[in-house]
């Protein structure tokens, strides 16, 4: 684990690192209420307490937020500024994350050239994997 990720773990109170466990031994990407019935297990937890956990740990670069399928996972690499991408696989749902410099470069320029300050940019590409494909 890279140095800034051990040390924003560090940072967390005992729920987020309780949600981070969760998100990290979860082999799927988990809806907040996923998230939320495996905290109950170890006692009373509410909605609210979820997402801000959830939230903080998107802010530390620790987990990401799927937009398409209204779902998180724990973050495998840090991304030190580049975009986060993910292939989605609609069969098994296998979430895969990688890092493209090429993708960061080309939408980098893209806000350059169009005046655009964006805050974050996450690549979602659904399909197949390469176990469900054949």
């Amino acid at each position: 684990m890279a140095a800034n990720h051990h040390h924003a773990l560090e940072e967390l109170n005992d729920t987020q690192k309780r949600v981070h466990r969760i998100l990290s031994a979860a082999e799927n990407p988990l809806s907040a209420y996923e998230v939320l019935d495996k905290l109950r297990a170890k006692g009373a937890v509410t909605p609210p307490t979820v997402y801000r956990s959830l939230d903080k740990l998107i802010e530390k670069g620790l987990a990401h937020r799927l937009e398409s399928l209204n779902a998180y996972v724990v973050c495998k690499h840090p991304h030190h500024h580049e975009v986060a991408a993910f292939a989605i696989c609609e069969s098994c749902g296998l979430v895969t994350e990688f890092s493209d410099s090429s993708i960061n470069e080309r939408l980098t320029q893209w806000s350059h050239d169009h005046s655009f300050c964006p805050k974050k940019a996450i690549v979602e590409i659904r399909g197949l994997c390469s176990v469900c494909s054949k």
